[in-house]
């Protein structure tokens, strides 16, 4: 059996990983946040379409379990 070698952190690691959330931060400063009623379009454009494709793989699921009982059945 191999020994089992424990990872502690370094100055260095420490270092890496401020400069990373620094750098995260940074960049969420950057993102352009929408407001009230962008958010309440983009909702409703993402509601919308999850019905579509709901309802287009109903359809599809429909018609193939019609095919597939007509062959099997």
């Amino acid at each position: 059996m191999g020994a089992v070698k424990k990872t502690t952190n370094t100055p260095g690691q420490r270092e890496k990983s401020s400069e990373y959330f620094r750098g995260v931060l940074s960049e969420l400063k950057k993102v352009h946040w929408p407001d009230r009623k962008q958010l309440l379009t983009y909702t409703g454009v993402v509601f919308v379409a999850v019905a579509i494709v709901s309802v287009l793989l109903w359809i599809v699921d429909s018609g193939l379990s019609i095919v597939l009982t007509q062959i099997l059945g």
